[in-house]
């Protein structure tokens, strides 16, 4: 495979940090939701007219009347939504794991917002719910009963309008065996209901499966193939392939959306943007599906340049914790003021931005004043790299689990200070090596190198993946652009 070539089979449509998609077609024109977790605001909802080449229009929540901001920890808050069109206006589902608890319901007209107020789902105890109505217009929710004795796929029928369930939950199809069934959807395609699942845990033995039936309460039966997708035991760049969603396209073939990660280096295989959105051919056969590999290519790397010279912001920007303009606002004479500030959790803010590539350069102007500013590669509040402007000296700090240590000072020069990190060829069997950054006169000055494992998820763990972002270590301070690029030859 030749490295100029970016096909679907080998490269996620939504790259970086941008797990458990859940699409809807409505007339010519696909839209996505995906995972938050601890960021703010919620659950990006993108766009495309060919399921290749997506367009982030916006957030479904975006508000404290539809979930607490703030009080989630890392890889918590909001898990796996789902997004569906009916009786004219979106639906969204999702689950709120600490906030509130339970599931959230918001609808929208606008798919780009704004969102309605929740409605939430005091009853249904679980985790990633979906959403169907059935011939009579009656809404069903089918889950993952996480607080069940054995964690299997559940359904209930429940008035949307109040959140009220209106039955006792039944047992559905649960898959083949394998642990953790979860990731339900219940799709209709003529007369047959599938409810499709994801099982083996999201790692490298995950897998989807799927069953089905005349009737979406069941009973449900399996397909003979099962899992109609997996990637576990294979040599494929591509892994822990699982928690899917179908679509069908105009013309009538299908598609499957789904996560994967792309993991490097030695044993065991180190991935660091997360899980991320994955697209794959759908054939049908004696009303099954099989899904086979698409080599349609993926667009090209999104590398942008950021002023901040237009507000609100641009919706790639998000923050661990509290919405970014809880700390942050237009600065005078363009860009961007940031003033320190702790998420309830406990969180840094930070005006934060998801990693997609594997090698990159990330580089920031920041102004830091009386205060001390920083651009950071964040995993999670315990994992993460910064270069740090304040105090008269440029500081590279890295943060592993317990242990901070300043990987190199220099004395900070006058005026804006370009400060910057980036992705190269690992020099051990890690996934790469980050390079800390300082632009002085003589040229660009690596402060300090790390072992890319020491962020990544096989060490820090969760679900999320790398950030890049900028933040008031001591503010306010300013932050006058951030630029994210392929690294120079």
């Amino acid at each position: 495979m030749s490295s100029q070539r970016r096909p679907a089979s080998h490269f996620p449509v939504v790259p970086g940090f941008h797990p458990d998609p859940s699409v809807v077609r409505v007339g010519e024109e696909y839209f996505l939701a995906t995972s938050t977790f601890e960021y703010a605001p919620g659950v990006p909802i993108h766009r495309s007219t060919d399921l290749v080449h997506w367009e982030q229009i916006g957030h479904a929540l975006t508000r404290e009347d539809q979930w607490p901001l703030g009080t989630f920890r890392d890889s918590r808050g909001i898990f796996a939504p789902t997004l569906r069109y009916h009786d004219g206006k979106f639906w969204m589902i999702v689950t709120d794991v600490d906030g509130g608890g339970g599931q959230i319901l918001v609808t929208a007209e606008d798919p780009a917002g704004e969102w309605s107020p929740a409605v939430r789902f005091p009853e249904v105890h679980g985790i990633d719910p979906d959403i169907a109505w059935d011939d009579e217009d009656r809404c069903l929710v089918t889950f993952c009963a996480t607080l069940e004795p054995v964690i299997h796929i559940m359904q209930v029928e429940v008035d949307p309008s109040t959140g009220a369930t209106l039955e006792p939950p039944r047992s559905m199809w649960s898959g083949t065996g394998l642990n953790h069934p979860e990731a339900p959807h219940l799709i209709r395609r003529g007369d047959w209901w599938y409810l499709m699942i994801a099982e083996g845990g999201t790692h490298t033995g995950h897998a989807v499966s799927i069953a089905r039936s005349r009737d979406p309460r069941g009973p449900f039966d399996g397909a003979p193939h099962n899992p109609i997708l997996s990637h576990r035991s294979l040599g494929h760049p591509v892994q822990s392939t699982g928690h899917a969603d179908l679509v069908e396209r105009p013309d009538g073939s299908w598609a499957i959306l789904y996560l994967a990660t792309r993991p490097r280096g030695g044993f065991p295989g180190w991935h660091v943007n997360g899980r991320e959105t994955f697209l794959a051919d759908v054939i049908w056969r004696e009303d099954w599906p099989f899904v086979e590999p698409s080599e349609i290519e993926v667009a090209p790397p999104a590398w942008f340049t950021e002023t901040f010279d237009s507000w609100p912001l641009h919706p790639r920007w998000v923050s661990p914790g509290l919405l970014p303009q809880d700390f942050a606002s237009p600065a005078p004479g363009g860009g961007l003021e940031l003033r320190e500030a702790l998420a309830p959790s406990g969180s840094a803010s930070m005006i934060a931005a998801r990693c997609t590539e594997e090698r990159w350069q990330v580089s920031a102007a920041l102004e830091p004043g009386s205060g001390v500013a920083a651009l950071r590669v964040r995993m999670d509040e315990r994992h993460w790299a910064e270069v740090r402007v304040g105090d008269g000296e440029v500081a590279a700090v890295l943060h592993v689990g317990e242990l901070e240590q300043v990987l190199g000072t220099v004395p900070a020069p006058e005026g804006p200070v370009r400060v910057g990190a980036r992705a190269v060829d690992p020099s051990t069997n890690g996934p790469d090596d980050l390079e800390l950054l300082v632009q002085l006169a003589g040229g660009t000055h690596v402060l300090g190198r790390l072992d890319g494992r020491y962020l990544s998820t096989e060490v820090g763990g969760g679900f999320t993946g790398r950030m890049w972002g900028v933040r008031a270590v001591r503010g306010p301070v300013i932050v006058r652009e951030l630029a994210v690029g392929p690294l120079e030859d």
